[in-house]
């Protein structure tokens, strides 16, 4: 082994601590970098693996006069299209009257293939699988009878239940969508053999394009092609349409023929009579019985060729329940990866990066040496860089694996408790070169920009101490009444501050930056955590929204309410969709509420400005993406196509949809139309689920209701979001207090390795050694206060920009710490600074006084 080599291992091997605390702060940076950048893609990738396997259509059609062989093979026109028809409708049954999406079982189905959890698939007339969901939340169990109510249209209404399973359709266990009977909400599917359903034709159609499959179906590219895909299939049923129109039309007419003929022959007889014996009383008694009759048949041909016109709705894996909600959950990990890895691999590089520095400006004496013996320049820097490069290496390959292999998994682990997926983990290489370059930087880069810097110099002067740096008086010693009522000690610490200036603002960076990023992972948590309390307790103040079948309905809906006990109180409103343009940008489902009692309204609704007799109040959200503000003008276009150009009066807090309010004259105004009662905002008394689904179902049978949302669903679905990101956030938490005692305590050791013989002379004067150990330890006591205070700011404005990344397109997340935050981060903070300050204390009790007053 050549000389310069082992006296690099020599050196690791005197050093062990800091080498291995080189290794440890970056191995920590890159770990969390690349974890946490790998978990949002990991989560995305596990969801396309899973709905692949199980072969999830890209597309689904449904129509209102069902599906035959022909709709098929018009579907099967476009290109690539892999299409099937299947039989589904939503029903009640149940111990609870519960909603379920129906479906017939088909064994050679192609497309959303049904995953067993447990039991079998349907065999017999009599059998049904159940939603796995059912069995975890409703109780239900294999070898129970399930029976559905007669409204279902059965063939039966008994099943045993032979197992249970998870389907593609329906990823997130927290929410299986809405329907039109019920109460509403639908609590799970179910199968059985498609000829139980009583339905003359298929209902859905369902595509997938063998085109589309090797795309990820989060990706914006996948999006875009299914959008292409979508207009193509149009474009083909466009004509299809027509013809089911027609073939329909023509059935119904056959189908009252022979009512009408006889008709038509009894008035030719009632003719011919009234030409034979004159127009009696019984003929015209007759005659009003036949047009009676004829205008029966013309009403029920009418509403039965009314009933054959076709419209079809489209469907594509974004409208299915919870998938577009998993999707932005992915991209708020994805958002959080872009801003909190980042800053802490930044500390990490920079604390690194000292260190790296410091430890080469150790060894002058050790490079003057061996310029002095004759080695080259690039012999003697090869030593160190060797050293930083063994060092940066071994933390950026250790943390990569270990962070793009373990913090996905965890992730996806937390997602199991709700969501069935299958792993899958890809290698984020990319991700790695860049950490890997990062880490090279702070630990090489700092190498070699000080190892040139030393061997500029002689080795006569290399050989002798760097000068230490001159006291200089600081500001506090001109303030001469604060200056003299200090101690020598406090006195000393003060001006040891300020005149390893480096030092002190490393050490606020590192406690400041530890601080913020621990404060950041609980202000994340509390933040998503509270978006529904924010909404629901400081904007709106209402239990439930009733939405109504059309204006006339209002008064048996309050009659229904009524008739309550949890009932306290309604506010009627017009609620229309529509679009929202301004500066050539538009955002769209825009919720516009028009009450019709502004005065009432105000306890229902908290706006931060009085609706007005013109213009338009706006959420956040919609002057933030549109770049508007007060006392600016957008374009508001209803989804029944009615335009008006508005001014915006205020702009208002909201962190759940996307609002905007008219007074009702600002309505009219704009519209020029009165604004109809569609909707009830009904503040209610705490209920149950179950009371809160009883309601829902009145509301629906006698109350005139298309549906209810209550509140508390709403809390329900931000608490389950919050909880999938609590893993998340707490690695983020105990990594960066790993990361802040990694560098307080690397910090120190540069500390005391620089002023060892200043130590060793202050123990020689005889100072005790708690004397001593608080020599140094004081001013790591006014540092880490000062960093903590600053680290209170740091983390709050962190916190704010990785939620303003985090935002989608439904939810803006208020900025919230409470205050257990800051109270574990200031905890944490003062901790790991008595740990140090105790390790700090044996290392000075063992000091070779001698030996460090030797040196030079």
């Amino acid at each position: 082994m050549k000389p310069m080599t082992k006296n690099m291992w020599r050196e690791i091997a005197a050093n062990k601590g800091r080498f291995i605390a080189i290794i440890m702060i970056i191995l920590l940076g890159t770990l969390i970098f690349v974890g946490v950048k790998a978990a949002g893609p990991s989560l995305n990738d596990s969801m396309d693996n899973t709905v692949k396997t199980e072969h999830l259509s890209d597309v689904q059609l449904f129509s209102t006069t069902g599906f035959t062989p022909k709709d098929v093979r018009t579907a099967e026109q476009v290109a690539g299209v892999q299409a099937e028809t299947s039989k589904f409708k939503y029903v009640t049954g149940g111990k609870d009257e519960d909603v379920v999406a129906l479906y017939g079982y088909q064994s050679g189905a192609k497309q959303n293939q049904l995953k067993l959890r447990s039991g079998h698939l349907p065999q017999s007339a009599d059998q049904i699988v159940l939603d796995e969901r059912a069995k975890r939340d409703y109780g239900y169990r294999l070898g129970d009878t399930y029976r559905f109510n007669k409204q279902a249209d059965l063939k039966q209404q008994a099943y045993q239940i032979v197992g249970f399973a998870d389907s593609p359709q329906y990823i997130d266990y927290s929410t299986r969508g809405s329907a039109n009977v019920g109460d509403g909400t639908v609590r799970y599917f179910a199968y059985i053999k498609p000829q139980q359903l009583n339905l003359p034709t298929a209902t859905v159609l369902t595509v997938r394009f063998k085109s589309l499959q090797s795309m990820n179906s989060f990706n914006d590219d996948y999006q875009s092609a299914v959008n292409k895909k979508v207009t193509a299939l149009k474009a083909a049923f466009k004509p299809r349409a027509k013809e089911r129109n027609q073939q329909l039309s023509a059935e119904v007419k056959r189908s009252f023929a022979p009512q009408q003929q006889k008709l038509t022959q009894a008035s030719k007889q009632l003719a011919q009579l009234k030409q034979a014996t004159g127009n009696s009383a019984a003929l015209q008694q007759q005659t009003q019985t036949l047009s009676e009759n004829q205008a029966k048949l013309n009403a029920a041909l009418k509403e039965a060729t009314a009933k054959a016109h076709t419209t079809y709705t489209w469907q594509t894996r974004e409208d299915l329940p919870g998938f577009t909600s998993f999707g932005d959950t992915s991209d708020r990990i994805a958002a959080i990866a872009n801003v909190f890895p980042v800053f802490f691999f930044l500390i990490a590089a920079l604390i690194t990066f000292t260190t790296i520095t410091r430890m080469v400006e150790e060894a002058r004496r050790q490079i003057g040496t061996f310029k002095a013996l004759g080695y080259t320049k690039w012999a003697i820097a090869k030593n160190y860089l060797s050293y930083a490069l063994m060092a940066g290496l071994i933390g950026a390959i250790l943390g990569s694996a270990i962070g793009n292999v373990t913090l996905p998994r965890l992730v996806i682990s937390m997602y199991h408790m709700s969501i069935p997926l299958t792993t899958s983990v890809p290698v984020m290489w990319s991700v790695i070169a860049l950490a890997v370059v990062f880490s090279l930087l702070a630990t090489v880069g700092a190498a070699v920009i000080v190892i040139r810097r030393e061997l500029a110099e002689k080795p006569a002067d290399l050989m002798l101490p760097r000068t230490p740096k001159s006291a200089k008086r600081i500001l506090m010693e001109r303030i001469t009444p604060l200056w003299r009522r200090m101690s020598f000690n406090q006195k000393v610490s003060y001006r040891n501050l300020f005149r390893y200036k480096s030092r002190m603002w490393m050490t606020i960076i590192g406690i400041a930056g530890g601080t913020a990023l621990i404060l950041t992972g609980f202000g994340l948590n509390d933040s998503i955590g509270s978006t529904a309390s924010q909404q629901y307790g400081q904007i709106f103040h209402y239990s439930a929204t009733v939405s109504l079948a059309h204006d006339g309905q209002s008064q048996k809906a309050m009659r229904v309410l009524n008739q309550s006990d949890a009932y306290k109180g309604a506010t009627k409103v017009n609620l229309t969709t529509g679009k929202v343009k301004a500066n050539t940008k538009q955002i769209s489902d825009v919720n516009l509420v028009t009450p019709n009692d502004n005065r009432q309204f105000k306890k229902y609704v908290t706006l931060s400005h009085a609706l007005t007799k013109s213009g338009l109040v706006i959420s956040k959200k919609i002057a933030s993406q549109l770049d508007v503000k007060a006392g600016d003008n957008v374009s508001f276009t209803t989804a029944k196509g009615k335009k008006a150009r508005l001014k915006v009066v205020a702009v208002t807090p909201n962190y759940m949809g996307v609002f905007a309010y008219m007074s009702p004259t600002a309505y009219h105004n704009a519209f020029n139309a009165k604004p109809a009662v569609n909707t009830l905002f009904v503040k209610l008394n705490k209920q149950s689920s179950q009371q809160q689904n009883k309601l829902a179902r009145q509301l629906l049978k006698h109350g005139g209701a298309l549906g209810t949302s209550f509140a508390s669903d709403q809390e329900t679905t931000i608490k389950t979001m919050s909880s999938s990101m609590n893993v998340i956030v707490l690695i983020m938490i105990l990594l960066s207090g790993v990361l802040s005692f990694v560098v307080l305590y690397n910090l120190t050791n540069i500390n005391i390795s620089e002023r060892i013989r200043e130590l060793s002379t202050v123990k020689v004067l005889g100072f005790f050694d708690n004397e001593v150990t608080m020599y140094v330890s004081r001013e790591n006591i006014l540092l880490t206060i000062f960093g903590i205070i600053l680290g209170y700011g740091a983390g709050w404005g962190l916190l704010s920009f990785i939620l303003n990344q985090a935002t989608t397109s439904q939810v803006v997340f208020p900025v919230i710490i409470r205050w257990p935050g800051y109270v574990v981060a200031t905890l944490l903070m003062v901790v790991f600074t008595l740990i140090v300050m105790w390790v700090t204390h044996q290392k000075l009790k063992h000091v070779d006084m001698v030996e460090a007053l030797k040196e030079n």
